[in-house]
């Protein structure tokens, strides 16, 4: 049955009755003498129908002042599918190529209520259903550019309903022009530089946007040839460097010039560029943990996620993801070693704000 099935009350309540399985998801009931809400398939002595209260989701049922049932834990996902697998479901379809996939029928084929799918995906993915469509099949479209005989035959092929919706985002999911994808380079022409720092060698890559990727290294060898897998494409020229190359080894070496004034060209998922625009605005001397910019993006619920984020962050202290740290104070990761973290840290004069 589908999530339409269950709309009315007496519907509901003959699912309760049926222990329907399917209505799992769909909605939760809770039982006044006992202050504990189930899943319709619970196993659980069945109650009179005028104890029970009816709630499309279990937050609603928890604002109601019920506790969830520890029998058949109405909080977490089917026990016969962990969660994982239901993402992982939901993730593949919505990756396919067999046209628009809408939300409601994605959460109807892992059997879940549109409302509580929309709420568990963005919870645990940190992106709308919708949003990681979009970018698989812009990442999609990107990889078939280059082969392709036409822009349109690989958006049709990647799975694009028209073209339009195509060049309406490409530039936002792509972080580079449809051109630039055409040529089959992760950003076109890049241009970069090795300078020695007090971190050891850090290298700067800039398009004519301004920086997509800086990075450290031990080596110049460690970090040109990094550079090259990450822009398989693109045209590479290692060149004189700018004048703003200097302000982000000032960075680095002092923990000091402004980040705000260094153009950047570094653009992600609709997620990861709030947590990188959130990130800017922590200033120097000062730390915040995941938690704490999951709340400030409006995602209070996403630290996980937000971590993510700050793992796929290309710029190194341009985008100061080193100002993260976890709730007890531990440093945590970072993509170019804990150390180099620590030390960031502490030449900045670590505080709290």
């Amino acid at each position: 049955m589908k999530s339409s099935d269950y709309e009315s009350a007496d519907d509901r309540w003959t699912a309760v009755l049926a222990r329907k399985a399917d209505a799992d998801g769909q909605f939760v009931y809770a039982v006044r003498t006992t202050g504990v809400f189930c899943r319709p398939s619970c196993a659980s002595r069945r109650p009179l129908r005028a104890n029970v209260e009816i709630f499309a989701t279990c937050e609603e049922a928890v604002s109601g002042g019920y506790r969830a049932c520890l029998r058949c834990r109405p909080s977490e996902t089917d026990a016969r599918r962990p969660l994982s697998r239901v993402l992982v479901k939901a993730c593949r379809l919505l990756e396919r190529d067999d046209g628009v996939a809408r939300s409601d029928e994605v959460a109807a084929e892992v059997g879940l209520s549109a409302y509580y799918f929309q709420r568990l995906f963005k919870k645990h993915m940190g992106v709308t259903p919708q949003e990681y469509r979009r970018r698989a099949l812009a990442e999609r479209a990107k990889d078939g550019l280059a082969s392709a005989r036409s822009v349109t035959e690989a958006v049709f092929a990647a799975g694009y309903s028209s073209s339009s919706r195509f060049y309406e985002g490409a530039a936002r999911e792509l972080g580079m022009s449809v051109r630039a994808a055409r040529a089959g380079a992760a950003g076109g022409d890049v241009k970069y530089a090795v300078r020695a720092c007090t971190l050891g060698r850090l290298l700067i890559a800039w398009t004519d946007r301004g920086a997509c990727d800086v990075a450290f290294g031990d080596s110049d060898d460690e970090v040109t040839s990094a550079l090259s897998e990450r822009y398989p494409g693109a045209t590479l020229s290692r060149v004189d460097a700018p004048k703003w190359i200097d302000a982000i080894v000032a960075l680095v070496d002092r923990g000091t010039s402004r980040a705000t004034d260094i153009p950047i060209d570094i653009q992600g998922t609709a997620f990861q560029e709030r947590v990188w625009r959130e990130l800017r605005r922590i200033r120097r001397g000062e730390t915040r943990t995941y938690t704490e910019i999951a709340r400030a993006i409006g995602e209070p619920r996403a630290a996980r996620a937000v971590a993510g984020a700050c793992a796929s962050n290309r710029l190194a202290v341009v985008v100061p993801c080193h100002r993260v740290v976890r709730g007890d104070g531990d440093v945590s990761g970072y993509r170019w070693g804990a150390a180099r973290k620590v030390e960031l840290l502490r030449r900045e004069g670590r505080g709290r704000s």
